[in-house]
């Protein structure tokens, strides 16, 4: 853990998070009021559904584009689903455009790795799937104002009134809204944002109502910085040396578990599919869905851990892709997702918002490869999952610990910020252990 003076790019200024309350749900005083709700939701998902593909396959995301299909739905409505459709779009972009740089630069790895001669026998060039756009196939309505407004009940032992417009114009129609107890105490004293969410799940409708809150970032600029190295043997390793959670142990043997019934179930339908049953079993499991839960809460757990044992920190945690980290073998890809690595950036930068903390994220490129002592960087300082020992110098360590330190040493390095791609990131550590090499009087 080091002190540092240097300030990274962006300065640490109050931020507005939304928090959301849920599971809030919608009374059936009159069952043809909700009735009205059900005929409007699959117009609005399928309108929602053909703008996505719009902004998905050929136009940019725009929450203000034209009106381009013919729907039932009001203006209104209609613009509810542009901005709905153009929101879930233009995050698909961002991970699909991510997801590709990264394929370049595995790409790009492959080939330096060919013509130096230290490629494995058995690998195999990185390929491109092409991402399906998404499709929705949960009703869910992020509506506003103009065509649900949430309104105050004065005289009556509803809490709200929720007016939704419906498919005939000028007839909104009211569906009151009665909170539980700790729905009060959690809006208590706040200003509710003017969205809101509406769910059809199988036992009827919810709703999601939101809030601002604005947080002061309290770290001071010259505090200690920590860097976050996140993984599967231990979801977070701090460059102090401690490890939060893990996903081996119970975890790792309900992922076998429930993979194997994954897989019977699979033999099963197929069986069943080549006789000609029309009704196939699912292969999904609600083991599967609790283990799902379960790995979250052991992550978020693990981070809350690590922010209670360092208050007075800066964080530097890695920019992780998941998208692109394949395996050979199956198993080990199932054990890959099962672990939800991509949940932990996440919660940190979550976690790290709501305390006032201070954390940035920096690039991860080579800090499982590279030394943090000389800065070399070969594939072979890795010889296995836990250990890292340089080629060079001959540093060891734990394999989590020594890209933890690089994360921490990365803390305001704008040199390396510039840094385009993963080669260019390369570039310059090797040039640092060149440096590095004359300082020490390396020949």
């Amino acid at each position: 853990m080091k002190q540092r003076n240097t300030l990274p790019r962006g300065q640490a200024r109050p931020q507005t998070i939304t928090k959301a309350v849920t599971h809030i749900r919608l009374l059936e005083v009159n069952p043809g009021k909700l009735a009205a709700l059900d005929a409007l939701a699959p117009v609005f998902l399928a309108l929602c559904q053909q703008y996505i593909t719009l902004f998905c396959t050929e136009e940019q995301p725009d929450k203000f584009h034209a009106p381009t299909f013919a729907t039932p739905l009001s203006e209104r409505w209609h613009r509810v689903a542009i901005q709905q459709a153009a929101g879930i779009a233009q995050s698909w972009r961002t991970n699909r455009s991510q997801a590709y740089q990264d394929y370049l630069d595995d790409l790009l790895d492959y080939h330096e790795q060919a013509a130096e001669g230290t490629l494995d026998e058995q690998a195999q060039a990185p390929e491109w799937r092409e991402w399906d756009v998404p499709t929705l196939k949960e009703t869910c309505i992020q509506a506003n104002a103009n065509v649900v407004a949430l309104e105050a009940s004065q005289d009556s032992t509803f809490d709200y009134w929720l007016k939704i417009s419906t498919l005939e114009r000028y007839r909104p129609f009211l569906v009151p809204v009665k909170l539980a107890q700790y729905h009060r105490h959690a809006l208590a004293g706040k200003t509710l944002n003017s969205s809101v969410q509406l769910n059809k799940r199988e036992d009827g409708w919810w709703l999601t109502l939101s809030y601002d809150e604005v947080v002061t970032v309290h770290t001071e600029l010259d505090a200690p910085v920590i860097g976050v190295d996140v993984g599967v043997a231990n979801f977070v390793t701090t460059s102090d040396g401690r490890h939060y959670g893990t996903f081996h142990g119970k975890l790792r043997e309900r992922q076998k578990r429930d993979r194997e019934k994954r897989r019977r179930k699979a033999k099963l339908r197929a069986s069943l599919e080549k006789k000609g049953v029309e009704k196939l079993p699912s292969t999904s499991s609600k083991s599967g869905q609790r283990l799902t839960r379960h790995v979250r809460q052991e992550i978020n757990r693990a981070v809350n851990e690590c922010f209670a044992e360092h208050p007075d920190a800066q964080f530097a945690y890695e920019q992780l892709s998941v998208a692109t980290m394949k395996h050979k073998a199956r198993a080990m890809n199932a054990y890959l997702r099962a672990s939800n690595l991509a949940h932990i950036p996440t919660q940190i930068a979550w976690n790290a918002t709501k305390r006032g903390i201070r954390a940035i994220r920096v690039k991860s490129a080579y800090t499982s490869q590279a030394c943090s002592v000389c800065h070399y960087v070969d594939k072979q300082n890795r010889p296995d999952q836990q250990t890292f020992c340089c080629q060079v110098c001959g540093h060891r360590m734990h394999a989590d610990l020594n890209a933890a330190i690089n994360l921490e040493h990365r803390w305001g390095d704008e040199e390396l910020y510039a840094c385009k791609d993963r080669q260019a990131v390369k570039a310059l550590l090797l040039e640092r252990h060149q440096i590095w090499k004359k300082q020490h009087g390396w020949p």
